[in-house]
């Protein structure tokens, strides 16, 4: 992870020519309406994402986890997303049981971007389709996935932004729909805030609700750096989820 990161910053130094770089996907559950100009390229690396929940039985699960999205233009309001998961510590520990861990890799997926059509400086759109191509260790792995989502942002003046996020995911004999309004706020013209929740149903399974917030800190014009958390609203959800991160862009 050490030098993954000194990789990362040192890619994120090189300077950006061209097309203003757009805004990244990273932190939160949903994920931006604009998209990569072709030829462009983003990196967006969990370093790395922490998670601990406990079930009604006591079984305590901590999950340690890096994340990678690699986002590339196809044509203008299109594009190419490729997301994986390469490293994952897990460990669990329950009542009169062992502690446990385990350690491997998560899924692969693909996925394609839209900028829909009829978007403006004040509310955007944007819908994306995804995937597993790849499938991860057994532990890790929740086998073939297709999920098909949605994003609508307004901006309700130079400062205050809402969204809307939904998407809906099949697989391995089960689906799950998952909501989450957000409200954001640009504190300084590097830095930014927002309030999340999100709503996740799934077929056959309790539901889940979580809400959290997070911050963004442009180091340079095409380097951001985030940290967020969420906390679960009921027994069903994990009880903490943090997670911090860099992204770049490189044109």
């Amino acid at each position: 992870m050490r030098h993954t990161l000194l990789i990362a910053l040192s890619l994120a130094s090189t300077p950006v020519l061209g097309a203003e770089p757009p805004s990244f996907d990273r932190p939160g559950i949903g994920f931006g309406t604009d998209t990569v100009p072709r030829g462009g390229l983003a990196v967006e690396l969990g370093l790395p994402s922490y998670q601990r929940e406990r079930d009604r039985d006591g079984l305590r699960t901590t999950t340690l986890s890096s994340d990678l999205l690699l986002r590339t233009g196809l044509a203008p309001g299109w594009e190419l997303q490729l997301a994986s998961t390469p490293w994952q510590r897990q460990r669990e520990r329950g009542p009169d049981m062992p502690r446990t861990q385990q350690r491997g890799a998560g899924d692969s997926t693909v996925g394609l971007k839209w900028a829909g059509p009829g978007s403006t400086e004040r509310t955007a759109w944007a819908l994306l389709a995804s995937g597993v191509i790849a499938r991860g260790d057994a532990a890790f792995s929740d086998g073939r996935q297709y999920a098909l989502a949605a994003s609508v942002e307004h901006s309700f003046n130079d400062r205050w932004s809402g969204a809307l996020y939904g998407s809906h995911q099949r697989g391995a004999s089960q689906r799950s729909t998952t909501w989450s309004p957000s409200l954001s706020l640009s504190v300084t013209e590097r830095l930014g805030t927002y309030l999340e929740a999100g709503f996740t149903h799934t077929n056959q399974q309790p539901d889940q609700a979580i809400a959290g917030a997070g911050l963004t800190w442009m180091l340079r014009p095409n380097v951001q750096l985030d940290a967020s958390f969420d906390l679960g609203l009921n027994r069903n959800s994990p009880d903490l989820q943090l997670g911090t991160g860099i992204a770049f862009y490189l044109q």
